[in-house]
């Protein structure tokens, strides 16, 4: 397969090996740089931004607009899951966006889950990884938060297989987008009342987020003591 080669050798040539709990971080002194300008971003803007949202906005439409979302993405985690070699899982998403998008006029109503179809989701990161990738050094997106060489190589794949960036013209694609952040946003509003209140709060994220993602890409199979098992967020509705 091409495509596996081709970002094979790229993750090969980009991703410095780590195992988590050794030297993830060795870039930490720019990537709290970068958290601290994220943080301020969101402390001054796109939280309160996702407040007054959340307020105006009725838990049902809110409902509605991340089923949209969410539907919009199953192709792209059908692909993964296919890449990944999960055909079985993968025709199960196929599926489920095409009953959500017709039945469920588009994406609007979860139709899928009651008809055995359970929502997935896989990105090209995770892929990646199943592949054998590297997470690589951990890196601090400019206003994207915590990631990895290996993920942030994967974004790239990820929003290539976006379907809103065929959205036109350009205004449109750039209001999706920004309802989708807020949106997404707005669903993390419950669970920073579980983050410490004090302490380090670029650790607690850096560390949360690698274990999820490793968490993600062995679908589970993690060692019993992983205290990060028991975090699932759900949206307050």
């Amino acid at each position: 397969m091409k495509l596996r080669a081709i970002v094979t050798l790229l993750l090969a040539v980009l991703a410095v090996p780590a195992v988590y709990g050794e030297d993830v971080d060795p870039w930490e002194p720019a990537n709290r740089k970068v958290f601290a300008v994220n943080d301020f971003f969101d402390r001054i803007l796109l939280r309160p931004v996702a407040k007054a949202y959340k307020k105006v906005i009725p838990g049902p439409v809110r409902r509605g607009i991340g089923n949209v979302f969410a539907n919009i993405g199953t192709p792209a985690t059908a692909l993964n899951q296919f890449l990944q070699g999960k055909p079985r899982d993968g025709f199960s998403d196929t599926g489920r966006f095409l009953v959500n998008s017709t039945i469920g006029i588009g994406g609007i109503f979860d139709v899928a889950s009651p008809m055995g179809m359970q929502p997935h989701q896989e990105d090209f990161g995770q892929t990646f990884g199943v592949w054998g990738a590297e997470s690589g050094n951990h890196v601090m997106l400019p206003l994207g938060g915590p990631s990895t060489v290996r993920d942030g190589v994967g974004l790239i794949f990820d929003l290539a297989a976006n379907p809103l960036r065929l959205l036109s013209p350009a205004s449109h694609r750039y209001g999706a987008a920004a309802v989708q952040v807020v949106h997404g946003r707005s669903n993390l509003l419950a669970a920073e009342e579980l983050m410490p209140q004090s302490g380090d709060r670029y650790l607690f994220l850096r560390d949360a987020y690698l274990q999820r993602r490793e968490y993600l890409v062995n679908d589970g199979a993690v060692p019993e003591e992983d205290p990060f098992l028991d975090d699932d967020y759900d949206e307050d509705w």
